[in-house]
Parts: C-alpha cells; sequence; structure tokens
C-alpha cells in the first residue's frame, strides 16, 4: 500500500478543505447575495429556532471535521482505494450544497424537508462506509448526523407553521 507523503497530504488535506468549507461558503454567498429579500425573516418560527449567528460557524465547525474525516479516509489507500466512501461523501456534499439552494432560493420548505431527509440518509451511508476503513473517520460525522437531523426537525416545524404562506407563494409564482 502506497504510503503518501507529507506534501501529498498536505495538498489533498487542502483540497478537500477547499471543497468542503469553500464550497459551503460559496453556496452561502450565491443565495445571501439576493439582498432585500426578507422571505427567511417573515417566516413564523418555533422557540427552539438558534440564533441566526449559530449556523455560520456551526456549518464551518462541521465542514471542517467532515474534511478531516474525508481526509482519513483517503490516506487508509487514496482515491482510488477508497472510491466508493469518497464518492459518497462527495454526493452526500452536493445534497448538502443543493439544500441551501431548494430552501432559500426556491423557498420550498416542503421539498427542502424531503431532501434534507435524504441527505441524512447519505450522511449515515457514508458514516458507515467511513467507518469500515477508519472508525475515527465515522465518529467524526456524528456531529454532522446529529446538526442535519436537527435541521430537518427544524425545516419540518417551519413548513408546518408556514404551510399557508408556502402553498400561497407557490400560487403566485
Amino acid at each position: 500500500m502506497h504510503t503518501p507523503s507529507a506534501s501529498e497530504s498536505c495538498v489533498v488535506l487542502l483540497f478537500i478543505v477547499g471543497v468542503t468549507l469553500g464550497g459551503g461558503f460559496a453556496t452561502s454567498a450565491l443565495t445571501m447575495a439576493d439582498t432585500g429579500d426578507d422571505w427567511y425573516e417573515g417566516l413564523k418560527k418555533p422557540d427552539w429556532t438558534p440564533p441566526d449567528s449559530v449556523f455560520g460557524p456551526m456549518w464551518a465547525t462541521l465542514y471542517l471535521l467532515m474534511s478531516f474525516a474525508a481526509f482519513l479516509v483517503w490516506r487508509r489507500g487514496g482515491f482510488m482505494k477508497q472510491a466508493l466512501p469518497l464518492s459518497l461523501y462527495t454526493i452526500q456534499l452536493v445534497a448538502n450544497f443543493s439544500w441551501v439552494f431548494i430552501y432559500l432560493e426556491a423557498k420550498d420548505l416542503l421539498a427542502a424537508f424531503i431532501e434534507l431527509c435524504c441527505l441524512w440518509v447519505l450522511i449515515i451511508i457514508t458514516a458507515v462506509l467511513f467507518g469500515r476503513v477508519r472508525k475515527t473517520a465515522a465518529f467524526l460525522l456524528v456531529p454532522y448526523i446529529a446538526w442535519v437531523a436537527f435541521a430537518g426537525a427544524l425545516n419540518l416545524e417551519l413548513w408546518l407553521l408556514n404551510k399557508d404562506k408556502d402553498d400561497d407563494s407557490k400560487k403566485s409564482s
């Protein structure tokens, strides 16, 4: 088995972090660029909704944990040997980024909830595959699994509280 050099490992780690964290930031920036849109602020929210200031640091932390988990899997044989778990990591990452567009751009709370449920399943499968390679990598995804479950519950509650508003916006579109 090929043991990656320190410089190769550094390049790959920076690549994984860049794609994961950079993709998350880019997705947020693209969806937040629509200034003057008070759709989210106008939603009825449950009392247990975290303040907006929590989301950025939480996602940054999760993206770093996810990146390191993927890196640990890569260290056990590279992209070719770990093609299945790393491909699933990539798929769930695309699903993660897609949710933002469904939620904030399409403003479809029900579709966003369904997409989050699919994402949650993809993350669990990714964690299982990561665990077969390196248990630490699977454990690093546990906070992500928990946060997406919480986000799903919040998303569902937002949809339930705002169904009428959601239906009205679809009729006017």
